[in-house]
């Protein structure tokens, strides 16, 4: 596997002031102890519940957050850690797509000046050839050159979208974040954004991270995937084993919710009680027990390790690894050794 992104043990805290400018109150661990390897040329998604950490991690991969800690290597590159200058051109081939197109797109431009900005700020100064490439750009996300002077309000919630794409992929990224890019849209245009998409990734053999909520569609176009959960890792690795096979009881819980249209099929319902932690003062063992229906004494205390339980697949579960010292809780009948085959 040629990595293009590699995450080393990365940690992204933010400050949480008191009432006085001096006073500290503590820190929101948004991200912690994060590890993580993506491949050129792969669809890596992020899934997760909000608030869980999948955005700042994603913003930590670009550069647009600093990490508290660790590193992030962007072909070969500790990305912190160089020059301004070059540090501008690594960030060239990293873009990202937001999530809301309404408020992504500047409201007072037009489209030829939304698409073409990125261009300007990397030092373009070629009206003629900026405006080839913004209609070259338009033609791919399926607009057209008679938008070229048109405002965001004239868009509806997909075409807006689109310009958003073509903005992302104006400097010929090889990196590209999509941040839930198809959660504000209709469910008419949820499959056409993602298949052009698709569509985009073959033709200019880009690498994307795909934050989402829907499983549904991390399963259709996601090689790899990472759950996360109150800015930790539970499981990740191969999309097609973790979807066979999830073996995290949070990643088993996020699978009972997807809506599956097979009726004949029986899935057992998993609800889960309580809320979410908070990230100012997590769990010191595992980030879910409080929530987990099969949490064990130990899970409250010790922090569960990564355990690679088969070929490109990752779990952080004391089930998986097995406590020597502490029983299963009752109605657990699945054998620990069984999961690790």
């Amino acid at each position: 596997m040629r990595e293009i992104l590699r995450m080393n043990n990365v940690s992204v805290h933010f400050p949480v002031k008191g009432g006085l400018p001096f006073l500290k109150r503590g820190v929101i661990q948004a991200v912690s102890d994060v590890s993580l390897t993506i491949a050129h040329g792969e669809t890596y998604g992020i899934v997760g519940e909000s608030g869980c950490g999948k955005t700042t991690l994603a913003n930590a991969m670009i550069g647009m957050v600093k990490p508290t800690s660790g590193e992030v290597l962007f072909a070969g590159k500790d990305l912190l850690r160089l020059p301004k200058e070059e540090f501008k051109k690594a960030r060239q081939k990293m873009q990202m797509i937001f999530q809301d197109p309404f408020s992504s797109l500047n409201p007072r431009f037009n489209v030829y000046q939304i698409v073409s900005e990125p261009m300007f700020i990397r030092g373009e100064d070629d009206q003629e050839a900026m405006i080839a490439r913004v209609v070259e750009l338009l033609e791919l996300v399926g607009l057209s050159s008679e938008d070229l002077y048109r405002y965001p309000s004239d868009f509806s919630g997909g075409q807006r979208q689109r310009l958003g794409i073509a903005r992302a992929i104006s400097l010929n990224p090889s990196f590209l974040v999509c941040d839930e890019p198809v959660s504000a849209l209709d469910v008419s245009i949820h499959a056409q954004i993602l298949n052009l998409l698709v569509m985009i990734q073959e033709q200019m053999k880009l690498t994307y991270v795909f934050i989402s909520h829907n499983l549904a569609d991390v399963k259709n176009i996601c090689d790899r995937m990472a759950v996360m959960y109150l800015g930790k890792v539970m499981e990740s690795g191969s999309s097609d084993r973790i979807f066979k096979r999830p073996l995290h009881p949070y990643t088993q819980a996020l699978l009972a919710a997807v809506l599956d249209t097979t009726f004949d099929e029986k899935r057992e319902q998993i609800i889960l009680q309580g809320d979410i932690p908070s990230p100012i003062d997590p769990p010191l063992g595992c980030r879910f027990w409080q929530r987990c229906p099969q949490a064990m004494e130990g899970c409250k205390t010790i922090p569960p390790e990564h355990l690679e339980v088969e070929d490109d697949h990752v779990v952080a579960c004391h089930l998986v690894h097995g406590f020597p010292a502490v029983e299963l809780p009752d109605g657990y009948d699945r054998p620990v050794e069984s999961l690790k085959k």
